[in-house]
C-alpha cells in the first residue's frame, strides 16, 4: 500500500480500549486496521500496552478455584491443534490493510455490494450485536444524507477522500463523531471514496425518505 500522511487519529480513550480488549468487535476491526497504517497511533498503542502490563504486574493476584489449573490443561488438551503451515508469499498490495484484508478474506475485489442509492453501495460485515461495521463506496462527488449519531461511529478512509463541515479526511484518516456530532460527508472528484465504519447506535437522519429506508438498510 502507498504512503499516506494521516491527519486525522484515534482518541487516547480508543486506543486504550482496544489495548485492553474493552472496545466492541466493530470499532476493534476499525482500529486495528487504522493502527496498521498510523505510525503514531501505532506507538501510542504500544505505550498503553506496556502501562497495562505495568499495572498486572502490581496488582495484587486474585484466588481461584484448585480445580482451575487441572480445567485449563483440560480444554487446552481438547483444542484443535493445526499442522505448521508453509510460508506463503505475502499478497499483493491492495486497498484493504492486513486486519481487514483478513477479517474480509480479500480485498476490495472480493466484496459484494448492496446499493444504498445515489450511486452509494455498502458491505455489512459479520460481527458481534454490540455494534455493526460496514465497508461504504461512494462515488466522487456525491453527499451522504445530512445525520447526526445516536452514538459513538468510526470512519476510517481507505481509498479516495471526503469532506465535512470539519475537515478533509484521505486515505487512512479516522474521523471519530459522537451524539454531539451533525453532518453530511461529500466524497472529493476522482476514485470512489472507500470507508470502513463502526457505530454502536443507528444514525439519525434528518431528512424523511433516508428515515423511511433507515431499517431496511441497517443503518
Amino acid at each position: 500500500m502507498m504512503s499516506m500522511t494521516i491527519q486525522h487519529h484515534l482518541t487516547d480513550a480508543i486506543v486504550m480500549g482496544y489495548a485492553a480488549g474493552s472496545l466492541p468487535e466493530a470499532f476493534n476491526l476499525v482500529a486495528a486496521t487504522h493502527v496498521s497504517l498510523c505510525d503514531d497511533c501505532r506507538a501510542r498503542l504500544a505505550e498503553f500496552e506496556a502501562l497495562g502490563g505495568e499495572v498486572m504486574e502490581d496488582s495484587a493476584g486474585a484466588a481461584v478455584a484448585e480445580s482451575s489449573w487441572a480445567a485449563t490443561l483440560a480444554l487446552i488438551a481438547k483444542a484443535d491443534r493445526a499442522p505448521p503451515q508453509p510460508a506463503v508469499a505475502r499478497p499483493a498490495p491492495g486497498v484493504f490493510p492486513a486486519p481487514l484484508r483478513d477479517y474480509v478474506g480479500g480485498d476490495l475485489g472480493t466484496v459484494r455490494w448492496s446499493r444504498l442509492g445515489g450511486g452509494v453501495a455498502q458491505a455489512i460485515l459479520p460481527t458481534a450485536p454490540d455494534a455493526s461495521v460496514r465497508l461504504l463506496r461512494i462515488p466522487g462527488g456525491v453527499a451522504v444524507p445530512d445525520h447526526g449519531h445516536r452514538g459513538m461511529e468510526l470512519t476510517l478512509v481507505l481509498q479516495g477522500a471526503f469532506r465535512d463541515d470539519r475537515a478533509r479526511f484521505g486515505p487512512g484518516d479516522v474521523e471519530v463523531a459522537d451524539a454531539s456530532m451533525v453532518h453530511q460527508p461529500v466524497a472529493e472528484a476522482g476514485p470512489d471514496c472507500i470507508c470502513l465504519a463502526a457505530s454502536d447506535a443507528p444514525l439519525r437522519f434528518r431528512g424523511w425518505l433516508p428515515r423511511l429506508a433507515q431499517g431496511f438498510l441497517r443503518i
